[in-house]
């Protein structure tokens, strides 16, 4: 892919829905602005994830404290973005955690 390829951002329903569910203005300005640096070589940023959330990508925003997980559609030049939340290692409210429950909605739905 050549590096002068813009890839637009999307946000599915769950990634809006916690996105307002963060309530710091500053925290959600820091978010947008690492959502806005996905639009050049996603594929260079985050790191890919593994086990059940292998085929997503994930980076860290707002120092430490928050991921975004996200898919590369290249045929699209899209970025979707799965969910966005703080990592809480062990609480049921940290973002991988969300991430596998909904998966695990989503395979539960096409079954």
């Amino acid at each position: 892919m050549s590096n002068n390829l813009e890839y637009r951002i999307l946000l599915t329903k769950q990634a809006k829905q916690l996105l307002k569910a963060i309530k710091d203005r500053r925290e959600q300005s820091l978010i947008f602005k690492r959502l806005e640096k996905l639009k050049s070589e996603p594929e260079k940023q985050g790191k890919a994830l593994t086990n059940e959330l292998k085929g997503y990508r994930s980076i860290r925003a707002v120092g430490q404290r928050y991921r975004i997980v996200y898919q590369i559609n290249d045929q699209n030049i899209t970025v979707i973005i799965v969910a966005i939340g703080r990592r809480k290692q062990g609480d049921k409210n940290d973002v991988y955690e969300v991430m596998r429950s909904l998966l695990s909605e989503i395979s539960q739905e096409e079954e």
